[in-house]
């Protein structure tokens, strides 16, 4: 070797080395999928391998807690921060609406970018579609392939008539089911990647999200399956899992898998009330055939059905194989990730929501999170401390509801009036949350398209029926 050539190999060291230090992430995120509907959650009817394989190498996460709703799970997931501080706080943006997640907020892949991460989302982004500002790649995801909406065909790739199949900002005209195409093309991109640079992908299947929908060769591995959109429903998580476990494949001939995180979840409960289970379809005769468990309710719902969800994380020789019962929230994805890439967090001008509970991940100690927001909207809120959990819904005739979940994790012992002091400061508590929030982009969109189809005429400033003067939500800023 030259001497030039030692210089050259001394000087780059350090930062091969640093390289080396940083786990390939994968995060995948799959939608509307119950709790219960994987193996490694006692499902009996649905076979899930290579997640129940995964699940056991890794940490199985008990007390894993999301938004109630697709766009503020993941509003939450990129941001570190709860989706009630900036608007997305209420329901799913619409595929008919124009706003999107605030332009000001720091996003996960910009910070991991910053840190030396390439990064990527193959699958469903919904944060944002009518302008481009909102869409991933200009929020600092460096390849991107999938869906900006949320619910679509499977076999089209479009809603309602109209395509949402894109690849780096450009629209994809392809045959195929969108689980599969989307596994595929993680493979493709984990066989691009080189062992001295770390990524970031964003997995975001579409499955099994309605419309319930599967190639026939899954449908007839559930033959045993009498009622017909459980059967349906479970070629489509088997369809999820046999992806899956094709990633993994990818890893492991790369020779990446020693060296990548996997963390898996569900962007909230299973559907149990027809009102939330799309647009596509009219499910209102139908079967929902989701499975929560034990846990009451689910997506769209601020009980425990609706919040808590199926998870684990791994990660070969860094995770024990254990069920970590510590409370951990979506919005706790940020910063322990940032935290694993040796990334900064100092670009986010506001104070993040999330902690860092790699600890309680990789080892099972105890969580530093003693609070979890379910959600803070003008008509309910949900917050739990410690093991009390009290929701309250302040719309005409108003209720409280309050739970012991150690003792009563199916919440069917309302508690509220045995404890009033205990409900009172707990409604104190979302009372301040509520003073600090956003207005839900939701509702204000909402009231803009009633308000002009009753009169006819544009809205004018300050029309918005929430009382600024500008009729823009607070802290929301060029991202409305």
């Amino acid at each position: 070797m030259s001497f030039t050539q030692l210089l050259l190999l001394l000087v780059g060291l350090p930062s091969l080395l640093l390289a080396a230090d940083k786990p390939n992430i994968i995060h995948i995120v799959a939608d509307d999928l119950g709790w219960k509907d994987v193996g490694f959650n006692g499902c009996k009817d649905i076979k899930t391998p290579n997640l129940d394989a995964l699940a056991a190498g890794g940490a199985t996460f008990k007390q894993f807690y999301v938004q109630p709703m697709c766009t503020p799970t993941r509003a939450a997931l990129m941001t570190g921060r709860y989706p009630y501080r900036y608007g997305l706080q209420t329901a799913v943006i619409p595929s008919v609406s124009g706003y999107g997640l605030d332009t000001t907020e720091w996003l996960m892949p910009q910070c991991l970018k910053e840190a030396g991460y390439k990064t990527a989302i193959i699958g469903k982004w919904h944060l944002g579609h009518a302008d481009k500002k909102y869409w991933p790649k200009q929020r600092g995801f460096d390849y991107q392939y999938g869906a900006m909406i949320g619910e679509l065909d499977y076999f089209t790739h479009s809603e309602h008539g109209v395509l949402d199949w894109f690849r780096d900002n450009e629209p994809v005209h392809e045959e195929g089911y969108t689980t599969n195409l989307l596994g595929e093309d993680a493979v493709r991109y984990i066989n691009a990647q080189q062992s001295g640079t770390p990524f970031y992908l964003y997995l975001t299947f579409n499955a099994p999200h309605t419309p319930y929908q599967a190639p026939q060769e899954y449908i007839d591995r559930y033959k045993n399956i009498e009622e017909p959109t459980r059967r349906i429903y479970a070629g489509m998580v088997a369809c999820l899992d046999d992806n899956i476990g094709k990633v993994v494949a990818a890893l492991e001939k790369k020779g990446l898998r020693e060296n990548t995180l996997i963390l898996f979840h569900s962007d909230n409960g299973g559907t149990h009330n027809p009102m939330f289970a799309g647009v596509m379809a009219d499910v209102s005769k139908t079967k929902i055939p989701c499975d929560n468990g034990s846990y009451r309710d689910g997506k769209g719902s601020l009980f425990e059905g609706g919040t808590r969800v199926c998870a684990f994380a791994n990660w070969p020789g860094h995770i024990k194989a254990q069920k970590v019962d510590g409370l951990i929230h979506a919005v706790d994805m940020y910063p322990t990730l940032a935290h694993l890439a040796g990334a900064s967090t100092t670009k986010c001008k506001q104070p993040l929501d999330g902690m860092d509970v790699w600890k309680t991940i990789a080892e099972g100690k105890a969580s530093p999170r003693k609070e979890i927001v379910y959600n803070v909207e003008p008509f309910r809120g949900a917050v739990r401390q410690g093991e009390w959990k009290l929701i309250w819904r302040s719309t005409l005739p108003s209720s409280v509801d309050l739970y012991n979940l150690a003792d009563d994790p199916s919440e069917k012992n309302n508690l509220a009036d045995a404890h009033p002091d205990r409900v009172a400061a707990m409604q104190k508590r979302i009372d301040m949350l509520a003073k600090e929030a956003g207005k839900p982009l939701f509702l204000v969109d909402q009231f803009k398209v009633i308000m002009k189809n009753m009169s006819g005429e544009p809205l004018m400033p300050g029309d918005d029926g929430f009382g600024d003067d500008d009729g823009t939500p607070p802290n929301i800023g060029s991202g409305h």
